[in-house]
């Protein structure tokens, strides 16, 4: 690279100046529309948000259920308008707080759940039928959808009333986070009995968020974590067609969640191609007729890999930048990150700030005054152009290597962002890609910031409580009700229906997860 070369962070040359030929061949009715629209470049919808602004959903959990149930309620009274629940590595894999491999990791990262009773104390006194409520959780989703369903049943909330959104994308594990059990086609299974499920018992659940977000964390560059996402969205939709569901039965609950990093107008043409690549996958492609199934909806986290320890502060900015991408992009509901995140757990006061930030852009700034505001910029134009033209590139090479299952198994998808990522940190450290205040404009004293504290006291209660539910529950009441749960997974038969019946006789979330481990296998990599 030239020292007067600009290139995007996916390699794009940005030319110096901008002009109408630039968009020769451009056809704004064809690739633009109208907001609300086929193909939907401009929005989902026709007002976008001067009828309603995105839903601010601050991830929270940590420690025990009932110190994250007061998180929640924080957040909610500092003006949250819907919950984002984070679990800890046990509970993404599929281990109760009393197990051996948990030791040290009980609510860590995320909030230990275990139990019905875990789920109970979590969500006590939060109006279920009111929030929305989105789970990060993949491995374990089906178990943590339905301890969420059995809670509302309890508070007399039906399924059908229920709004949220399970992560449950458990490709993208395999490529960028590693927190899978099964096979990847055993899992495919979950997804597919998850999205059956929820069509006939939770009809206006979210069953899957397919997950840009980790690709982008494990390095990958823009155009990658819009290619790979739509590639796993395809093997989705085709699972489960291949199970018999009825596309536009089960297509119009489908949602995305992506990253926002910090180079604006790529993130802001990256949300754009995206809702129009999918558009056209879901109709020229599948055959889709109902127009909600060709709607690619989104969540959006700032970036978390894009913090940096050293002057925090200066993540108050960039969280700004990236949520501005976010929403000038159009994205449907958006977490914004605190700016003591690289240090640890966000402390109440960075989240409140990081609550602030979209409330300033929100109401301050006039960003939701017109809808798509960049469109017929040259420069956003051409790019949206470019960024949709690699990814569909990406799409056809993961097609011609028989589909993004078949490009995990070979590791095509994790070679790919391998590259990226090295090819970034060589940036970093050859001064070519400014990382503020770390290789360039550095301070000789770190800059002090609170970190959160982690309650030890809080774990041992938690694995106290799971042992105490395991010695005076009806046993065997829960080893018939798993014994079904294995014959089911043995079958053809939906599991999540034995699955919520032992659940609701307090069978925990391990045991669960070890009855499916004796059928479907544990996955190793090769």
């Amino acid at each position: 690279m030239t020292p007067d070369e600009r290139i995007t962070d996916s390699g794009i040359v940005v030319r110096p100046v901008y002009e109408p030929k630039d968009l020769a061949g451009f056809d704004a009715d064809r690739e633009l529309g109208e907001p609300g629209d086929y193909p939907y470049t401009r929005g989902v919808q026709p007002t976008m948000y001067r009828g309603r602004l995105w839903t601010m959903r601050q991830y929270a959990g940590f420690g025990s259920a009932e110190a994250t149930n007061q998180r929640f309620k924080f957040l909610l009274e500092a003006g949250q308008t819907g919950l984002s629940c984070a679990f800890d590595l046990p509970t993404q894999m599929g281990f109760d707080s009393d197990h051996l491999r948990a030791e040290g990791e009980v609510g860590k990262v995320g909030v230990a759940i275990s139990s019905l009773e875990d789920m109970r104390h979590l969500l006590a006194d939060l109006p279920l039928d009111e929030v929305t409520t989105s789970m990060t959780i993949n491995s374990t989703a089906s178990t943590l959808l339905l301890l969420y369903q059995l809670v509302a049943e309890e508070q007399g909330v039906a399924g059908e009333k229920l709004r949220g959104t399970i992560q449950n994308d458990i490709l993208k594990e395999y490529v960028a986070r590693g927190t899978y059990i099964y096979p990847p086609r055993q899992s495919m299974r979950l997804v597919v009995d998850t999205f059956a499920y929820c069509a006939k018992e939770m009809s206006s659940w979210n069953t899957i968020s397919i997950s840009g977000y980790h690709i982008r964390e494990a390095g990958s560059t823009a155009v990658q974590e819009i290619a790979f996402t739509l590639a796993n969205g395809i093997a989705y939709v085709e699972a489960a067609l291949a199970a018999g569901l009825v596309l536009d039965d089960f297509a119009p609950r489908l949602s995305f969640f992506f990253n926002a990093h910090n180079n604006l107008f790529e993130e802001v043409a990256k949300y754009r191609a995206a809702r129009r690549l999918w558009a056209s996958i879901m109709r020229d492609r599948f055959g889709a007729k109902d127009p909600k199934s060709m709607m690619l909806r989104f969540h959006t986290q700032t970036g978390g890999s894009t913090l940096t320890a050293q002057q925090p502060e200066n993540n108050i900015v960039r969280t700004t930048v990236q949520a501005l991408a976010a929403t000038l992009g159009g994205t449907q509901s958006l977490h914004t990150n605190g700016f003591d995140e690289a240090l640890g757990l966000p402390t109440e006061r960075a989240a409140k700030l990081a609550l602030r930030t979209q409330q300033v852009l929100g109401f301050e700034s006039g960003i939701g005054d017109t809808v798509d505001p960049l469109a017929g910029s040259y420069y956003v134009e051409s790019l949206t152009n470019e960024v949709e033209r690699l990814a569909r590139d990406y799409i056809d090479a993961i097609d011609e290597r028989g589909g993004a299952v078949a490009a995990i198994e070979s590791h095509y998808m994790q070679d790919e962002i391998e590259a990226a990522a090295y090819e970034f940190a060589r940036g970093v450290d050859r001064g070519e890609k400014v990382v503020v205040g770390v290789n360039r404009f550095e301070e000789s004293e770190s800059t002090k910031a609170d970190v959160f504290p982690i309650d030890e006291e809080q774990q041992r209660a938690q694995i106290a409580r799971v042992t105490l539910l395991k010695r005076t529950r009806d046993n065997d009441g829960v080893r018939a009700a798993l014994d079904d749960l294995a014959t089911a997974a043995r079958g053809s038969a939906n599991v999540l229906y034995p699955m919520k019946t032992a659940l609701s006789r307090r069978a925990t979330l391990g045991e669960v997860a070890d009855v499916l481990r004796a059928e479907f296998g544990v996955y190793q990599p090769s």
